[in-house]
């Protein structure tokens, strides 16, 4: 192979990485049901008014292991530390993809953490709350992509602590102890159980109506 030849396929190859790459993160974007623009508290409303209301069902047949996580992302980086990249500032990893060094702020109580140990990925609307709420009804498939939802707002890296207070409950249960969170933190839930075609109950219906008059006019 000649140099004029070993220069064309270089470029080739750099040209079909970049495509590759340029795929990859369109798909990282697009590729989940909570995708989409910041609703306004208007929008949400409306959304909110546009889910069904029904009482939660039983947990019979629940299990964390029906929901696969975290799943691989590429590069040995699974779920959890992809958002733990997306959501830190200064984030560096090791060979595994482990977050090794970086600091978040974990906005449920708007706490700054600067190590990877202590933070948790919650699952907005909790896994056992979507399968009270419908997924139970869901493929093994459906339920993965659901724990893994890299391109909406269902994954939000928070403090460890924080995240276990809050458990498995719904609005009407457990809320943010930021109160300058619950505007953001009732759109979200409203997006994705919107999102995921999944029920609300009566009081948690109500505590979201209420949660969403603490947004901006």
């Amino acid at each position: 192979m000649d140099r004029k030849q070993a220069t064309a396929l270089t470029s080739l190859v750099i040209v079909i990485v970049l495509a590759a790459l340029a795929w990859y993160l369109d798909r990282a974007n697009t590729d989940s049901p909570t995708t989409a623009p910041p609703p306004s508290a208007g929008d949400s409303t409306a959304q909110l008014a546009g889910l069904a209301i029904a009482p939660e069902g039983k947990m019979a047949g629940y299990s964390r292991d029906r929901f696969p996580h975290w799943a691989g992302q590429g590069n040995s980086c699974d779920t959890r530390e992809v958002v733990l990249q997306k959501q830190g500032t200064n984030v560096k990893n090791d060979k595994d993809c482990k977050a090794v060094e970086g600091t978040w702020v974990s906005p449920y109580e708007g706490l700054t953490i600067t190590n990877a140990g202590e933070m948790d990925i919650d699952h907005t609307v909790p896994l056992a709350e979507a399968w009270r709420s419908g997924a139970a009804a869901w493929t093994d498939d459906q339920r993965k992509a659901f724990a893994n939802d890299l391109g909406g707002v269902q994954l939000i890296a928070t403090s460890a602590k924080t995240n276990r207070s809050k458990g498995d409950q719904d609005p009407a249960k457990w809320k943010p102890p930021a109160q300058g969170y619950w505007c953001k933190y009732s759109k979200d839930w409203i997006a994705v159980k919107a999102a995921y075609k999944l029920t609300i109950d009566q009081a948690e219906h109500d505590a979201l109506a209420s949660m969403l008059t603490t947004c901006a006019p």
